[in-house]
C-alpha cells in the first residue's frame, strides 16, 4: 500500500536517509497517531521502531496498523529515557512531538536521541517558533512555555526564538534548516504556524 502524508519535511528526511546509504535502521521519538509516519519508512524497506507516552496515541497507531497490516514496532516510552543501547540507529526523528515538554525536559530528550544515534547516523528534530500565533497564549509555564487546551487537555508547548535550538547541536553538523511560517485555512478559519526545522549529523 502506498502511504501518503502532507507533511514534506519527512519526505525530506526521507531523502537524506537514503542518501546516507547506512543499514535503514529508524526510530520515531513521539510515534503515534492515527497516520504514523513510520508507515512511510516501513515502505521504503526500514526496519522502524518508536515510543510513544501516550496511550491514546499508541491505540491510534495499533488500529492503523491493522488495518493496513503493518507492523511499526512502536511501544509505549518516554523520549527523556530512551529504551534502548547506546549508537542503536542510524536515523532517528521526532516530528511535532517534542515541544510539548519543558525546555529542561526537551534537552534531555534531544541528548537521548543523541546517545542512541550511531556515529555518522542523521536525526530530524523539530521545533515550535514564536512566530507561531499561539506563541504567549494560554497559561505560562516558564520562559517560552504554555499550557494550552487540545481536544479537552491540557497540552505543554514549548517555543523557541530562531536560533534558539542550535544549543543542543553544538557537538553535531547542521545538515539542513528551515524556519518555516505557514498559513492556511483549518476549520474554516485561516491561522498562522511556526517551526524550525533541523536535519542534524552526529
Amino acid at each position: 500500500m502506498k502511504f501518503k502524508f502532507r507533511q514534506p519535511q519527512l519526505y525530506r528526511f526521507l531523502e537524506f536517509c537514503n542518501e546516507e546509504g547506512l543499514e535503514k535502521t529508524i526510530l520515531d521519538c513521539g510515534a503515534g497517531g492515527n497516520m504514523p509516519p513510520l508507515a512511510v519508512f516501513l515502505e521504503h524497506g526500514y526496519k522502524t521502531y518508536g515510543i510513544e507516552i501516550s496511550d491514546k496515541q499508541i491505540k491510534r497507531a495499533e488500529a492503523f496498523s491493522k488495518e493496513n497490516k503493518v507492523e511499526l514496532n512502536i511501544a509505549k516510552g518516554d523520549m527523556r529515557k530512551l529504551p534502548f543501547e547506546n549508537e542503536s540507529f542510524n536515523y532517528v526523528y521526532s516530528y511535532n512531538s517534542i515541544f510539548h515538554m519543558k525546555k529542561e525536559d526537551i534537552k534531555v530528550a534531544v541528548n537521548e536521541i543523541k546517545r542512541v544515534l550511531k556515529p555518522g547516523g542523521i536525526c530530524l528534530i523539530n521545533f515550535l517558533s514564536i512566530n507561531d500565533e499561539d506563541y504567549e497564549k494560554g497559561e505560562k509555564a516558564g520562559e517560552g512555555e504554555y499550557f494550552r487546551i487540545e481536544d479537552g487537555e491540557k497540552v505543554l508547548h514549548a517555543y523557541y526564538d530562531i536560533n534558539e535550538a542550535e544549543e543542543h547541536f553544538k557537538d553535531m553538523k547542521i545538515l539542513f534548516k528551515e524556519n518555516r511560517i505557514l498559513e492556511r485555512i483549518y476549520e474554516g478559519e485561516k491561522i498562522r504556524q511556526g517551526y524550525i526545522d533541523y536535519i542534524i549529523k552526529k
